[in-house]
């Protein structure tokens, strides 16, 4: 199995995608150098599109977007991994749980990107694209059973991490963005 065919499956199905990627063993640091990576630059890349269309953007104003962006879902992925290790310390006491845990933010942070590049990519800022922010907490819900978390702290990771996992970029991005001119 490729990666990017567990994105779409866990993206389109998230119970079945948790499962693929159970069963592909695909190690956390491929998938950060062949697909999170990849896609923040495509992300960065992505903030220079509304030159194209609005003749009032510049691209100084593009160019510290598209690093804003980048710099904000890459530390992003290391605040989260550290926060919720920090919360749930039983999920990285071994080494494959902390690989699980690694993956289940990585693929939640993946969507989001997706949804990042889509709204830079579109000519206003199309509302519908936000409202799809309301799918990550299902999607983070149906990766509990990759993270075998306890069926009694189910709920409480999953506003846990949602929060964490949509919370963390959207304050990085709006601090980032202050050096913005």
């Amino acid at each position: 199995m490729s990666i990017w065919h567990n994105i779409f499956c866990v993206i389109t199905a998230p119970r079945y995608g948790w499962e693929v990627i159970n069963e592909s063993n695909i190690p956390t640091g491929k998938v950060l150098r062949s697909a999170y990576l990849p896609l923040l630059c495509v992300l960065a890349l992505s903030s220079f599109v509304p030159m194209l269309y609005d003749h009032t953007v510049s691209f100084s104003t593009s160019l510290m977007t598209g690093i804003v962006l980048f710099s904000t879902f890459f530390i992003s992925y290391y605040m989260i991994v550290y926060l919720l290790g920090g919360f749930y310390p039983e999920l990285v006491k071994t080494q494959g749980a902390s690989a699980r845990l690694n993956d289940y933010i990585l693929y939640n942070l993946i969507l989001l990107v997706l949804l990042m590049i889509l709204r830079n990519l579109l000519p206003s800022d199309f509302t519908p694209v936000l409202f799809l922010l309301v799918y990550l907490p299902w999607m983070a819900y149906r990766g509990t059973d990759h993270l075998f978390v306890k069926k009694d702290k189910v709920a409480k990771f999953v506003v846990i991490s949602s929060a964490l996992i949509l919370g963390i970029p959207i304050v990085l991005k709006a601090l980032l963005g202050l050096l913005i001119v």
